[in-house]
């Protein structure tokens, strides 16, 4: 089932058209190494976005294990919405985001590791259900290296927004408008969490329908995207700058991607180096955090 193809012909993952799996590049699109090495045909299996999600869901899933790991004594058992929940301290050690760590402290990179770390089983199993639903549907509009582009950059864009508007809402602390504000979109000192980030699918997905693609799900992922933003907005300690920078920055990036054009091969590569990134970013932190 996993055997390595040496022979016969593939499907491009840029251009979706059949290519030989030893060709060093496609001959239609001029993707270098279509055939990935022949494991083309193994990647396919893992879906319409070449396992984005699971990438997507390993990742997530290990930084939550690792941060529970992290902070044995304060661990929430509390049979509620903050059950399983690791400590403040092993989230800050591993790349939270928020206006403490970024503007604060200056420790940019965790925008970048922020969106993957999550603060319960609930919080982590709800984000996890929406990139099990929506990334497989967006990698079939964008295609799976500008699906996880997007992914990436919208969640880094909805933690910058959160972020600077935590630090300013916390710096005019005693204002109306600025208390009303705090009130309805949160004021994070300290934030994690992928729903940034699906929400930037979201808004993807929104823009491919405004082009005339996939418009059937495009109006679905507007009721998505309403129904969230309201839960967000009723429940408490919901980071609604997040969703809303994330939701834009995915809709500037499909601008961007053109939902109407096919992927190109350095949509992948950057792809790859954005998850690489990331990786660094999570690494960065948890150096910095053994000082702590």
């Amino acid at each position: 089932m996993f055997k390595r193809q040496t022979t016969g012909s593939v499907v491009c993952p840029s251009c979706g058209k059949l290519v030989g799996v030893a060709e060093e590049e496609c001959w239609h699109c001029g993707r270098r190494n279509p055939g990935m090495w022949g494991f083309a045909s193994i990647l396919r299996r893992l879906g319409a976005d070449l396992g984005v999600s699971q990438v997507v869901i390993f990742g997530c899933g290990a930084l939550y294990l690792l941060s529970l790991a992290l902070s044995p004594g304060s661990v929430s058992w509390t049979p509620d919405l903050s059950f399983l929940s690791p400590g403040v301290e092993s989230l800050v050690r591993l790349g939270a985001a928020g206006a403490a760590p970024v503007v604060e402290w200056g420790h940019w990179s965790t925008l970048l590791s922020a969106g993957w770390l999550h603060g319960s089983l609930i919080h982590i199993a709800f984000n996890m259900m929406w990139v099990r639903q929506l990334a497989p549907a967006t990698s079939v509009i964008f295609g799976p290296g500008r699906t996880m582009l997007i992914y990436i950059l919208s969640s880094v864009g909805g933690f910058a927004l959160s972020s600077v508007m935590g630090a300013v809402l916390l710096s005019t602390r005693g204002n109306v408008v600025s208390g009303l504000l705090a009130l309805l979109m949160g004021r994070a000192p300290l934030t994690v969490g992928a729903s940034a980030a699906v929400f930037g699918l979201l808004g993807a997905v929104v823009y491919a329908g405004r082009r005339g693609v996939a418009a059937q799900l495009a109006r679905q992922a507007w009721i998505w995207a309403i129904f969230l933003f309201v839960f967000g907005l009723i429940f408490p300690s919901v980071d609604n700058w997040a969703h809303l920078g994330g939701f834009g920055a995915g809709y500037g990036l499909a601008h961007w991607f053109n939902p109407l054009t096919r992927e190109k091969p350095d949509h992948f590569y950057a792809a790859m180096a954005a998850l690489a990134a990331t990786v660094g970013a999570v690494v960065i932190a948890f150096v910095r955090g053994l000082s702590l």
